[in-house]
């Protein structure tokens, strides 16, 4: 038996996620809202459906799941059967204050190692930790016994050496994940932008605000790169890193220009599943650029989150090719205009995911010349 399952999280202003777990109608115990699959809807969506029915909250859902889990589901005849469950993030905007089964369930708002620890299987404890791992800060002794660790030649080796006994300049880690916080608010503001509305103006300039953010700390790197002696990696290396992410919200804000220019205010279903797709790329590189600080220690981990910013672009295709062939059977010879009018729009939040691609390949060649 398959279902469907939503994470809910939320991000607190210390820059900590919240997850929301429910309880289950009859034991009580703490579960996240799951149900089984509606016809005609697909997934993602059936299980925001889902958040709504149990915990009464609604937001961005991304449509590439973060992971599976199983556990052994009591029919009413009281027998047993296997089920897998899909889970799917939704970045939460609104919690209602009635919903259909309020009476019938409790929620909390938990972090992540407690909500880890509330649920019972063992899959999903493993889905709910692993959800925003924080990166550790290595000291002088943890770079060393890093790279006392790599295996590569001896040339590459003595330079590692040598950087890890000079003192670091500049403030490239925390310029890296400054710049992310931008991406996460830019791609926040224009999920919601693309949930129509009449709040267009506030939503694109928030956008245009965030781009401006990120220019300034483009340029602080990039200043920095030039003028400083011993940096943590290869100069090429950080100029390519945060000129890719400088890319990225600078499509973003290109996207809301585009958006306003055409004067646009109701928008695609695919449309608004890309926008998911692009929100949860910003939350997985806020949680990857941490770990950068000990490239050697974290490789594991972040060659899992790149795989997934690059998992997830695959969906991001996926659903543009779905959304261009909806677009042309709905508008074709009939509105020729609004057809060119919506493509620009579908390659414009292309080119967004195409650059958080970029950003993990980046990142994933890093990994690759300090392992």
């Amino acid at each position: 038996m398959r279902q469907i399952a939503a994470l809910p999280y939320r991000t607190v202003p210390s820059g900590a996620i919240e997850v929301m777990l429910v309880t289950s109608r009859e034991t009580r115990r703490w579960v996240v809202p799951k149900g089984n699959t509606i016809r005609g809807l697909p997934p993602y969506e059936a299980a925001a459906h889902e958040a709504y029915e149990e915990a009464g909250v609604s937001g961005i859902m991304c449509p590439a799941p973060i992971g599976a889990y199983e556990y052994l589901k009591r029919k009413r005849d009281g027998t047993l059967r296997h089920t897998t469950v899909t889970v799917y993030p939704l970045a939460v905007t609104q919690q209602a204050e009635d919903w259909p089964e309020s009476d019938e369930r409790e929620t909390r708002w938990f972090r992540l190692q407690p909500a880890s620890e509330a649920v019972e299987e063992p899959d999903l404890k493993r889905l709910i930790a692993g959800f925003r791992e924080p990166g550790p800060v290595a000291g002088r002794v943890e770079r060393l016994s890093s790279w006392m660790r790599t295996k590569s030649g001896e040339k590459f080796a003595m330079m590692r050496w040598f950087q890890a006994l000079m003192p670091k300049q500049g403030r490239f880690f925390e310029l890296f994940e400054e710049h992310a916080v931008t991406l996460v608010a830019g791609a926040d503001a224009l999920a919601r932008l693309l949930q129509g509305g009449p709040n267009v103006a506030e939503h694109v300039r928030t956008i245009h605000d965030r781009e401006h953010d990120a220019d300034d700390i483009t340029r602080t790197v990039l200043q920095d790169v030039r003028k400083i002696l011993i940096t943590p990696f290869d100069r090429t290396a950080i100029s390519g890193l945060i000129s890719v992410m400088d890319d990225a919200i600078d499509q973003m804000n290109a996207t809301a220009k585009a958006i306003t220019l055409f004067e646009i205010d109701v928008f695609e279903p695919q449309m608004r599943d890309m926008s998911g797709i692009i929100v949860e790329a910003a939350r997985v590189l806020a949680e990857v650029l941490p770990l950068l600080r000990s490239i050697g220690d974290n490789q594991t981990r972040i060659l899992e989150l790149t795989a997934r910013l690059v998992q997830i672009e695959g969906t991001a295709d996926d659903i543009h090719d779905a959304g261009i062939k909806a677009l042309y059977k709905e508008t074709g010879a009939k509105d020729v205009m609004a057809f060119i009018v919506g493509r620009e729009i579908y390659s414009h939040l292309e080119r967004i995911v195409d650059r958080f691609e970029d950003v993990a390949n980046e990142i994933q060649g890093l990994v690759l010349d300090h392992a």
